[in-house]
């Protein structure tokens, strides 16, 4: 694995770095500190062609000026807390109010916002970061590690690891767009399987309503994205849903996505219990991306491995809580090929 870097600016007196994980076949993925974030994944089509199938930008600007959460890491607590707060025990937890009432992706000071400690590893990357006790509302001093690898066999996978010096609650995941025709689609042409046939329930505004049910014509099994658009009946024209696994064998794949014309397949391997799928209905961003284009809604869809939303507030749902002594420790792992090596 060759690994390069180059530094992309300054933040706050910290330089903000870009890595460059090559493996042997010459396709590679790109990491910079700033939000720990993916800023790249470039491999071949069926044609040996190399192209980008992450939405990102070619430098600091684009990410500083971004309030897409592009590529980043998602923390505190990954998607939506009602009425932003929770409680431990007796203990009610006020957080930043950064979607209308409610908290979003870790409020005003989320992980996407950070300049994370860097450390090259022989085949991966470490970002370390240090969130103090009360940032964003949320106790305890935490410390966050995010591992990247990056394979020959073209595997990338996540790995979050936090430790906490008081009860606390946490959600990580990462917010790639990912688009496997490398935009020259729109995302929405792209063929989805999910492994779920049940979602949360949610109000208007995302809010879970505590009942997790039939995901009914919102079931993908190998469609087209843009086949399961306007269903919403709430009126929303794309999806925001969370989709609960099925229970899954070791080694199971819990999605795929495929572009047919390049060949392109993603399979997402991942500990957690189900994923957050957003087509990006409202991705919109300030300055051309690494595309050479400003990104507009629906050019990626998000595949947010993640523990389930708003979940310190639904007592019915799998605990968030992150003991003191104990290590929160969860993978996702993506996994590009071609289809016809398949076939």
């Amino acid at each position: 694995m060759k690994i390069e870097k180059r530094k992309i600016g300054e933040l706050n007196r910290q330089e903000v770095e870009l890595y460059r994980l090559m493996n042997d076949a010459g396709s590679y993925v790109e990491l910079t500190n700033y939000g720990a974030t993916l800023v790249s994944v470039v491999i071949p089509d069926l044609n040996g062609l190399l192209g980008n199938v992450v939405l990102g930008f070619s430098g600091l600007d684009g990410y500083l000026k971004d309030d897409c959460y592009m590529g980043a890491t998602i923390g505190r607590f990954a998607n939506r807390i009602s009425n932003a707060r929770f409680r431990i025990g007796n203990e009610v937890f006020r957080l930043d109010e950064n979607d209308g009432t409610h908290s979003n992706h870790g409020g005003f000071s989320g992980f996407n916002t950070q300049v994370f400690e860097a450390e090259v590893l022989s085949d991966e990357i470490r970002f370390n970061l240090n969130s103090p006790d009360g940032q964003g509302g949320f106790p305890g001093a935490l410390n966050l590690s995010v591992y990247y690898r990056w394979s020959d066999r073209q595997e990338l996978t996540i790995r979050f690891q936090g430790i906490s010096t008081r009860e606390t609650i946490l959600n990580l995941t990462n917010h790639a767009y990912f688009n496997l025709s490398a935009m020259a689609r729109s995302g929405l042409q792209q063929k989805l399987t999910m492994e779920a046939s049940r979602i949360i329930e949610c109000t208007n505004d995302f809010i879970p309503t505590g009942r997790i049910v039939p995901a009914g014509e919102l079931a993908f099994s190998g469609q087209r994205i843009a086949e399961k658009m306007n269903l919403d009946s709430a009126g929303f024209k794309g999806i925001n849903s969370y989709y609960v696994f099925e229970e899954k064998g070791v080694g199971q794949p819990a999605c795929l996505l495929e572009d047919e014309k390049s060949g392109r397949q993603m399979k997402v391997y991942t500990s957690y219990p189900g994923i957050q799928f957003y087509t990006g209905d409202f991705l919109e961003s300030r300055v051309p991306g690494s595309h050479g284009v400003k990104y507009q809604p629906y050019d990626g869809v998000c595949i947010e491995c993640q523990l389930y939303p708003d979940s310190p507030n639904h007592p019915n749902f799998p605990s968030t809580l992150l003991k003191v002594g104990s290590e929160y420790n969860e993978e996702i792992s993506y996994h590009f090929d071609l289809k016809s090596n398949h076939e």
